[in-house]
């Protein structure tokens, strides 16, 4: 299948702090892959250089067949904290994205408002971020990210501040709503549960600076459920990741 994002051999360095050595990773279209590795090596360093706010010392990103070094708007973008505004409802948050592309706010109400049922938010509509759970929140929050580019969504640790059981329940949602669409994932992550569960491929990145450490193609059967985490295969996967991150 022809790859929707190519990055290719991207270093970058903040002054003198090595962020990312030289990185290559791809993204097929209607894939999930996710990046993992330890904190602070580069991962969301990485997801601003491809959604084009910071640019990179060398490298190319290509997006669609297209090289968008430091462009914005190309793919959606969604970071750990909601990021919802307080004062706006849930269906006004959602409408922001539709709005920064031009929708007027009854379009954009009128289009969000079809969504909410698929992602378990309907008869939310009014409510306020201060009104919803943290697992809620993050339904929002991704509905909007959604919105602005339901074709390439960078999600970097959607799910790392919840609970745990919130957390492992929104993993098995996620799946679930991608059943419905046709969108192709870049994910970042800490938990390798959370990498093999969800994804088709794992990059594994090193310390700071970072470089792919390994890479491993994720075939478990879809559609997965609670049983793919105790199944022999998920922990082959788990032990080989792990051996590899306690080498460092």
């Amino acid at each position: 299948m022809p790859n929707k994002i190519e990055v290719l051999n991207i270093k970058k360095s903040f002054g003198s702090l090595g962020t990312i050595e030289n990185v290559s990773v791809s993204l097929e279209k209607n894939k999930f892959v996710s990046i993992l590795g330890p904190s602070g090596c580069g991962k969301s360093t990485l997801f601003d250089i491809i959604s084009g706010l910071e640019k990179p010392d060398r490298g190319d990103i290509i997006i669609d067949g297209i090289n968008c070094i430091g462009k914005t708007g190309k793919v959606s973008y969604m970071h750990q904290k909601d990021l919802l505004l307080p004062w706006k409802t849930i269906l006004d948050n959602a409408c922001i994205s539709l709005q920064v592309k031009g929708l007027r706010i009854r379009q954009a109400r009128d289009k969000a408002g079809t969504y909410f049922n698929l992602f378990g938010l309907s008869g939310f509509e009014s409510y306020y971020p201060n009104q919803l759970s943290g697992g809620m929140k993050q339904r929002a929050a991704l509905l909007r990210t959604y919105l602005f580019s339901d074709d390439i969504m960078l999600l970097d640790e959607p799910f790392g501040g919840l609970d745990a059981i919130t957390r492992r329940s929104m993993q098995l949602w996620l799946l679930g709503l991608l059943k419905n669409f046709k969108s192709s994932i870049l994910f970042i992550t800490h938990s390798v549960d959370e990498a093999i569960f969800l994804s088709d491929r794992i990059y594994l990145f090193s310390k700071r600076p970072a470089i792919v450490k390994a890479t491993f193609d994720i075939n478990i059967q879809r559609p997965r459920d609670y049983k793919t985490f105790t199944s022999a295969h998920f922990n082959e996967i788990k032990e080989k990741i792990i051996n590899l991150l306690q080498v460092e």
